[in-house]
């Protein structure tokens, strides 16, 4: 229906006939010549409508028509190619030396007022994200979000090549399943074939990719759909893409290098450039005692410092009884040049009241100068312990430190959590800077320090040491993201009892909810692992966008909603009796609430 996108025009295509077809985004009159910016996915042309160009009764009809081009109207322009007058050429258009001069012009569909501004935005001046949710097919329209559409698109299609070029097989796995405890809550589907029973919104094809390991497929990888009932953030949706794959007769070393390659690949096709790998490895314990983190985001400074050795001595009740009930007390040095001379009392204040809402007990802080320490506490430290926390601490004149003590693990993401929010405040995270780099050397599972009781660090699957103290895991990081965990799986059914014993379950609960799982292992699983990396932060990221609802063209808002078509919603009572589920007394009212 067209000879070119609105994206396509250059200099070498004067003179030629064309037809262009797409959205009016912009149009203005100058003394009855009329000009309109018409737009479509590849990008935008300047067509005009002059009346002296064309004969008295075509201008006439040429201007009834046009004069029904409202702002987002669908129309078709035929006309000749020419150059733009010279000095109104638009450099930043890659259509911008040339226009099209109408001959015919044809309404085919007309818009009524645009909810939102479709145009290119400046900073601050785009409507709330609900607005862009309600009207998402609006928004779409946007240059911006196009060019992320395309950047995932391409990102996806060259993971796909990556990988078919190992000899991995693209399987599509189950999403109607059996709900089984795995970490998140399940999304319900009732059956009504069979009345009281339920599918579940697979969490992810984590028991299926296994299971075709065993099948011999030797590497699985599928772009997955999955779901958890989990509360929203900027960086989860309840539904959500993860890249997955899995192999046979691996280490994790064999996973590393196979991920390492995909994503230099990736890389290279999408900017041009050799990324340097292998990637940094970070022991798990090295992470949360330095960048208190899981996760660490390694391109700038602010490490932590453990102190509790360091301290054990002085006097101070507060670090007194922090220790003595097994805690830690550990420190951010804000050097000089990095304006921790210029960080006032009242801001100082601020950061106290900061870590109180994250859940810390409060921030003890210091101040280098004139060869000590001052602060409100120093009376509790001897010169000794003063010269120990310099040098521990790496603190000059000028220097700021701040404290913080309590339970380990909390204290260490506490202090982790405060670190983040000075490198951001202060302006430390570089842009357009990424690193990468592997957690390794992670723990099997994570136990309640009160109750003792266990939970997987990762998930029940995970291939553990001897011990059952380690687990064969590992996370790909990037820029203090999580992108993905990976490990090698259990292939023994007895193992993966054992495991499911030390995570308190019963044998029944076993049989219930992993017997089929149980059995497949038992009938000759190889050795096998694999990893899952989420496609909608990885994109996000590198996007450097705030939210991975930027990155997805249908996501539900901030509380899980569905602006766009009003889901969640009511369902019909016939529909629900045919389910034979009782219906729920909720009223319209209900509904608006949510919205």
């Amino acid at each position: 229906m067209r000879t070119h996108t609105c994206g396509d025009l250059r200099a070498s295509d004067l003179g030629k006939e064309v037809c262009l077809q797409g959205w009016v985004r912009f149009s203005r009159d100058h003394g009855g010549v009329a000009f309109i910016d018409l737009a479509d996915r590849y990008g935008m042309t300047q067509v005009v409508f002059d009346p002296e160009d064309v004969s008295a009764n075509d201008a006439a009809a040429l201007s009834e028509t046009m004069s029904s081009f409202s702002r987002e109207s669908v129309v078709m322009v035929r006309g000749t190619v020419r150059r733009r007058v010279e000095g109104t050429e638009d450099a930043r258009n890659p259509t911008g030396e040339v226009e099209v001069l109408i001959r015919q012009a044809e309404l085919l569909n007309k818009s009524g007022i645009p909810p939102m501004e479709v145009g290119d935005q400046k900073e601050g001046v785009l409507p709330g994200e609900d607005v862009r949710m309600r009207y998402r097919y609006i928004d779409l329209r946007r240059s911006e979000m196009i060019r992320a559409m395309e950047f995932r698109s391409k990102f996806m299609h060259l993971a796909r090549q990556y990988l078919e070029s190992k000899d991995f097989l693209e399987i599509e796995t189950p999403i109607l399943g059996r709900s089984t405890p795995e970490g998140a809550r399940d999304f319900i589907v009732p059956s009504r074939i069979h009345p009281g029973t339920f599918y579940a919104l697979t969490q992810s094809p984590q028991l299926y990719k296994q299971m075709l390991m065993v099948a011999g497929m030797d590497r699985y990888y599928q772009v997955a759909r999955c779901f958890r009932d989990e509360d929203s953030r900027k960086d989860r949706q309840p539904e959500f893409t993860q890249l997955d794959m899995e192999m046979s007769f691996v280490d994790m070393q064999d996973i590393q290098d196979t991920i390492e390659g995909l994503v230099a690949y990736v890389w290279k096709g999408l900017y041009g450039e050799e990324l340097k790998t292998p990637f940094m490895r970070v022991p798990y314990e090295v992470a949360m005692e330095k960048y208190g983190s899981d996760k660490p985001d390694m391109r700038y400074g602010l490490e932590l410092h453990t102190l509790t050795d360091v301290v054990k001595d002085a006097p101070y009740k507060i670090f007194q009884n922090v220790i003595a009930s097994g805690g830690i007390i550990t420190g951010i040095n804000i050097k000089k040049d990095l304006a921790g001379d210029s960080i006032g009392r009242n801001e100082v204040d601020r950061y106290i009241e900061y870590v109180k809402k994250i859940g810390m007990g409060g921030l003890t802080w210091m101040r280098a100068k004139d060869g000590t320490l001052e602060s409100n506490i120093v009376k509790y430290f001897t010169p000794e312990i003063i010269a120990s926390l310099k040098q521990e601490m790496g603190a000059e004149d000028g220097d700021l430190l701040f404290l913080l003590a309590g339970p380990r693990k909390a204290t260490l993401e506490g202090a982790g959590t405060l670190r983040r929010k000075l490198a951001e405040d202060l302006g430390l995270v570089p842009q357009g800077v990424h690193q990468f780099l592997w957690l390794v050397d992670c723990p099997m599972f994570d136990v309640d320090p009160v109750s003792g009781k266990r939970d997987s660090f990762h998930h029940p699957f995970v291939l553990p040491d001897e011990n059952y103290e380690g687990g064969a895991c590992f996370d790909l990081c990037l820029d203090g993201n999580e992108l993905g965990s990976g490990s090698l799986r259990i292939h023994k059914a007895e193992v993966q009892r054992e495991v499911f014993r030390m995570l308190g379950m019963s044998e029944e609960k076993m049989e219930a909810d992993f017997g089929f799982f149980l059995e497949a292992l038992s009938l000759g699983a190889p050795p096998h692992g694999g990893i899952a990396l989420g496609i909608d932060r990885f994109v996000a990221i590198l996007l450097e966008k705030d939210s991975i609802r930027d990155t997805i063209a249908f996501p539900k808002n901030k509380v899980g909603i569905s602006l766009l078509d009003g889901s969640p919603a009511k369902v019909d009572d016939e529909k629900l009796e045919e389910l034979q589920i009782m219906s729920m007394a909720f009223d319209d009212a209900d509904f608006e609430d949510l919205e």
